[in-house]
């Protein structure tokens, strides 16, 4: 699938006779002309996801997907190292999961989302039977990182964090290299907006990450 810089982020509604064409066969154009006005079950949505690997796909609340090609080399790297510094933590923490960006969530108002890295305590990730954490698992981490690239909308970003606290994350870390800031989501807190950071932490939900 060819994008212009316009087109990063689509949001299709797809009828799921369409959607199990892979999207690498489509130009843009192509895959605007198979929208049909359809949501997917969550079956579907999952299969849909499997048979494009190489997108990311989301979902919002109104069922409408998501999809977005994968991120450059750079900021791919930088989504590797918080993963790195996040799995050396929750291995040394022991009370909790960390997932990678591949991973997708549930959350209570029915959107699956993907956030860059995301932690979930132990006890609630084990309450969840085995068989849905083979899917988008229904649950809300307690905290995630979204890392803006350079394509990316901020609007659409800070949406998206607002949403997870919304339905029930505690901490989220919306970090803008490009402008050099870092916005930070708390529930039943203002938005707070830090500028030129060396190190960031949070020594209640997060004790000794970063």
């Amino acid at each position: 699938m060819k994008y212009s810089k316009s087109n990063y982020e689509h949001k299709f509604t797809c009828s799921y006779r369409n959607c199990t064409n892979s999207l690498a066969n489509a130009t843009c154009v192509d895959a605007k002309r198979l929208v049909e006005d359809i949501a997917l079950t969550d079956d579907q949505f999952y299969e849909f996801c499997q048979l494009n690997r190489d997108f990311r796909i989301e979902r919002n609340a109104a069922k409408e997907l998501v999809i977005m090609p994968p991120t450059g080399s750079e900021t791919d790297e930088r989504n590797f190292n918080l993963i790195r510094q996040l799995w050396v933590w929750t291995k040394q923490d022991g009370t909790g999961v960390g997932l990678g960006s591949s991973g997708g969530f549930t959350l209570p108002n029915g959107a699956v989302r993907s956030p860059d890295p995301a932690w979930i305590k132990l006890t609630r990730w084990e309450a969840i039977p085995l068989e849905l954490r083979k899917k988008f698992a229904l649950i809300c981490p307690e905290f995630v990182i979204e890392l803006r690239s350079e394509s990316d909308n901020l609007r659409i970003l800070q949406d998206k964090m607002q949403e997870y606290i919304d339905n029930r994350t505690q901490l989220g870390w919306l970090i803008d290299r490009k402008q050099r800031q870092v916005f930070i989501y708390r529930p039943h807190t203002a938005v707070e907006v830090l500028n030129n950071l060396k190190t960031l932490s949070d020594e209640s939900l997060l004790p000794g990450f970063f």
